[in-house]
Parts: C-alpha cells; structure tokens; sequence
C-alpha cells in the first residue's frame, strides 16, 4: 500500500514558487472581500489599540518626570490613572478586534473548504487516477483547519505587531532621534535571518503537510481493507510501514521547528543586544543631563515594544509561511480545470430524445496510460428499448464503454451518440440524468435505508421509497432491520451482504426511472437465493428501458437481444446466442470457461 502525495511529482523552480505565492495571496483576498465591513472594523479596532498602547509610553514618562522628580501625589494619581484608562480602552478594543478577526478566519475557512469540495465534485474522474483521496482530504481538513487559525489569530497578531513596531519607530524618533538610530541599526540584522529562515519554513511546512497527507491517506487504505490485512497476517509489516511514514513526517516537521527556533532565538539576541547598547547610550545621556529619566523610560518603552513586536512578527513569520503552503495546496486543486465540460449551448431536450446508443468508430486511451489503447476503431449500438449484453475476457473495454457512455471521458477518436446525437452536445448532468448504472460492488453511503434509495431521486417521497424497495425486493429484508428503513447501513453498507447491497442499488435506481440502464453484471458474486432475488428484481427495472449489461453468466446472456463479443478494446463479433456459438471462437471459449463452470 504505497502512497505517494501529487505534489512530489512537480515541484516547482523557485521563481515559479514567488510568482504563485502572490497569485494565492490574491486568491485568498478574493474569499475575505465579501467581508470586507468586518475587516475594516476589525481593522479600525487594530489601529485604535495600536494607538492606545502607544500612548501608555507618555502615561510613563510624565509618572516619571512629573510623579517622581517632583515627588507629586496628584501628579502621580493622575498618572496612574491616565495609564489605567487607556488599559481599559486597550481591552475594549482587542476584545472587537479578537472577535471580528476570529470570525471572519472562522468563515473564510469555512468557504475555501466548501468551495475546494464543490471544485472537487466537479473533476473528470482521471484526476483522480493520479491524486489520491487521502491527499485530497487532508487539504480539506488540515489545510483549510490551518488557515482557520492562521487568518483568525497569526494574520491579525503580525499586523498588530506591524503597526505597533511602525509606530514606537516614530515615537522613538519623536522622543530622541541619536537612540532611535542606534536601534534601527539592528533592523537589517533582524530582517535578513526572518526573509532568509522564513523562505525556507514555508518549503518545509509544504512538505511537512504533504507527508501528513501520506500519513493520513496509508492509514485510511489500510483501515478500510483491513480484512486483507488480517487474513494475509500483515499486522507486522503495515505497523512497520506506516511507523516509517509517521518517523518521515516527523523528521520534516522537527527540521521545521529548528528553523523556526534557529529563527526566534537568533532575533531575540539581536533586538535584546540593540537594546542595551541603546540603554548604556541613554544611561549615559540621562547621567550627564541632556535627557530626562522619563524621556529614557518612555524610550525604553517604545523600544522594548518595537523588538517584542519584531520577535512577534519572527515567529508569526513560520505560522504564515505554513498558511503560504496550506494555501498552494488549496490553490492548486481550485485552478484544476475539468476536462469533462458542458458545451456553451446545450442540447435541451435531452428527455425526448430516443434511448438509442451508438459507438462509432470509437478509439480511447486512458489518461494514465497513454500508450495502452482501451477501446480501438469499435462500431456499436444498443437500440432503444432492447437488450445489448458486453462480453469479453478481463480488459476487453466493457467498462470503458460504461464510463465513456456516462462521459466519465471523452474519446480521442470518434463519437458516443445518443438517439443521433453527440453526447458532448448534453449537459453532462443532464445526459447522466437518463442513465442509471448498477454496478458489480454497488456504492452505498454512510447513512440510513432511506437516505441511500433516495439517493436515485432526492425529490422522492417515503411513499415512493418504499415502492421502489419492493420492486427490487428489499422491502422485507428492510423492514427486519433494527429501525427499518430508518436502519443506519454503516460505512460503505457493511452491515448488509452482498445480495442486500445489489437489491438496495437497484431500488435506487427504480427510484431514478432512467430511460438507459447499465448493469455491470450484478448477479456474478452472488449465492444462489440471493441471485435469484436480484434477478427477479432485474427483470423489473429492466422492463421497458434501453438495457447495457456486462456479462459473465450465461443465465444473463441467455435473454438478451443482442451480444457484443470484445477483446483488447475491439469488437470481434455481435448477434445472438445461437448465432455466436456458430461463427464466434472466442464466444464459445467464453462460454466453456467462464459459463459452463458456473
């Protein structure tokens, strides 16, 4: 169970990694703008309390010089007082300030994760050939959780610390400009460490959550097939394995810590050192009279909040560096393009058309293996209201034609018609809207009977739940559930078997009244009582609609109108039954291989 993350397979060059970090930038102002009222509030609440923080360095100097050189009482209470009431106003203001920038991180979160999921719904299903589920949920999950706390807290504390360090600069330069320029002496040696260690946070945060995701993803695939795991006895070695991806991520993640540290330590020393060369400067200037204590306090004040405001900003630099890779990760599944689009003027009556299906001189390759054709030169149609079974050995393209019919694909030559016309011409949920596939493992989601039927027709009432069920026959086993058909059917429908999985897909699709049914062969894994239900319950969805089945059992075949013979992608013969055992070798095969011995 080898995992590998999508994004191990380009990386960038450096200046391709610059370019697209204003392009996230941009993109991530573009989900902030519908609340820019907040924002601005928000923001207004920042510059407010900035200002007020400011303000307590004179509180301090006038204690100093008016409370304590001229030993006043008032002059001290008012001083106090002063310092006490811009405390006061602070708190108001971070309190608004804390709330709108949490609120607005809250909500952005929460529309870059629908909006990526809605992106993601939206794929051509080759996407997913060569990025993996697991992935793609950690950039739903992690990621956008990251940016929660990024935007609402790590966003809002660098630009608090930007304005306070912007404004003690100024208040330094207003209170004395020779000390001032000692402390500004120190800002390249702060500024070089915070570019240089930063750059190299943010490469390590995308790696860091890029093997989490593997982690995440080795994880889910052995949970969900952990029969396998214990039935092969592998405990040990999946242990093992998935030890070695936790110790992977764990060392990418340690490496970005030190860089972190390395960087918080490194301006600690710098912004401490400037500072006591500054105080012996002051020190000296207050000792030989040319400038007050209280002026030297204030300055001390403004200069301390300059360096915690820039040690702030260095260690916020790492959190904003891991939102700058949480960010492209998110960024890249939103500019994938789907390859499978509706055309610009749809064909709009799709419901009228005739339920006639045609293949003409279709050639097709998967995406991921583009030098293996699927389907060659194939000329085939499944007429309206008739049988068409598909029969071939294993990789002869019948489910390929399945996916192309649904326009799961495109073709590369040639076209997929539906009563004459070209399906691309169809929205393609409208053109999926006329077909109903029953598959060979049905898909069942985490939920009750009844969310899983209607899952063919949304729209549908219990009333017509229930009908749909006992058309497929599954009304009597549901109705012995737990809760009946409010029974939850667990993931991927464990608690049911196999026959009671089919019957519950095949309600499901009774329920959506296709004009085009695909079957993938739903009876072939299944015991004798069980097919026989599922048969009885095929035979009634199938009456009346256009019937596309991959065969694997004569009982299947024996009743169709029409039998199409494939191997390597090709179509080597069609008629029926009788006809075939006569003229087709490779049908008679079939039939005395997989047929006979059933």
């Amino acid at each position: 169970m080898t995992m590998s993350s999508s994004s191990e397979q380009n990386t960038p060059p450096e200046q391709d990694v610059k370019r697209k970090s204003l392009a996230i930038l941009f993109e991530l102002v573009k989900f902030i703008k519908p609340y820019q009222l907040k924002v601005l509030a928000a923001l207004v609440a920042l510059i407010a309390t900035a200002s007020l923080t400011l303000s307590v360095g004179q509180g301090v100097r006038i204690l100093i010089d008016q409370g304590f050189a001229q030993q006043s009482v008032q002059q001290l209470s008012s001083a106090i007082g002063f310092i006490l009431l811009i405390t006061l106003l602070i708190s108001i203001g971070t309190f608004f300030r804390f709330y709108l920038v949490s609120s607005v991180g809250e909500r952005v979160s929460a529309d870059i994760r629908l909006a990526v999921f809605n992106h993601i719904v939206t794929l051509h299903p080759s996407y997913f050939e060569t990025n993996g589920s697991g992935d793609i949920m950690s950039r739903i999950t992690t990621d956008t959780t990251l940016l929660q706390s990024i935007i609402g807290s790590s966003f809002s504390m660098a630009m608090r610390s930007a304005l306070m360090c912007i404004g003690a600069i100024i208040m330094l330069f207003a209170t004395n400009i020779k000390l001032t320029l000692i402390v500004l002496a120190s800002v390249p040696f702060i500024l070089v460490p915070i570019l240089f260690y930063g750059r190299r946070v943010r490469a390590l945060s995308r790696q860091s959550q890029d093997s989490m995701a593997d982690v995440g993803s080795y994880a889910g695939e052995a949970i969900e097939h952990i029969k396998t795991v214990q039935s092969y006895s592998r405990e040990t070695q999946e242990k093992q394995y998935f030890a070695n991806q936790v110790e992977r991520a764990y060392e990418i993640g340690r490496k970005r810590v030190l860089q972190r540290a390395i960087l918080i330590s490194g301006v600690i020393v710098i912004v401490f050192s400037a500072i006591s060369g500054m105080l012996w400067v002051g020190g000296s200037d207050v000792i030989n009279g040319v400038m007050s204590a209280g002026d030297l306090a204030a300055f001390v004040f403004y200069a301390i909040m300059v360096a915690s405001s820039l040690a702030t900003i260095s260690e916020v630099m790492g959190e904003l560096q891991r939102a700058a890779g949480a960010t492209e990760r998110l960024i890249e599944i939103l500019q994938v393009k789907s390859h499978i689009t509706a055309p610009d003027v749809c064909y709009q009556d799709s419901h009228q058309v005739a339920a006639q299906v045609a293949f003409k001189d279709v050639s097709f390759h998967y995406p991921s293996r583009p030098d293996q054709p699927a389907i060659q030169a194939l000329n085939l149609v499944a007429e309206e209201g008739k049988i068409l079974a598909l029969v071939g050995p294993s990789g002869a393209g019948k489910t390929t034609l399945f996916e192309l019919l649904q326009r799961f694909y495109d073709p590369q030559q040639g076209s997929v018609t539906l009563g004459d016309v070209d399906i691309k011409a169809f929205d393609p949920q409208q053109l999926r809207g006329q077909m109903a596939l029953v598959p060979q493992q049905p898909a069942l989601f985490s939920n009750d009977v009844l969310h899983n039927i209607r899952y063919g027709n949304p729209e549908a009432s219990d009333d017509q739940v229930i009908e749909a069920a006992k058309k497929a026959h599954a009304h009597d086993f549901i109705v012995n559930l737990p809760q009946g058909y409010k029974s939850f059917l667990g993931e991927r429908g464990v608690r049911l078997s196999g026959g009671q999985r089919q019957r519950i897909a095949i309600a499901r699709a009774i329920l959506k009244d296709p004009n085009i049914l695909l079957l993938d062969e739903a009876t072939s894994a299944l015991d004798s009582e069980s097919e026989h239900h599922v048969q009885q319950a095929l035979e009634e969805l199938m009456r009346g609609r256009t019937t596309i089945i991959i065969a694997h059992r004569l009982s299947t075949i024996k009743h169709a109108d029409k039998i199409a013979v494939l191997d390597h992608g090709q179509l080597v013969d069609v008629g029926d039954h009788a006809s075939l055992m006569q003229s087709c070798e490779l049908y008679q095969r079939l039939v005395e291989l997989q047929f006979k011995s059933m």
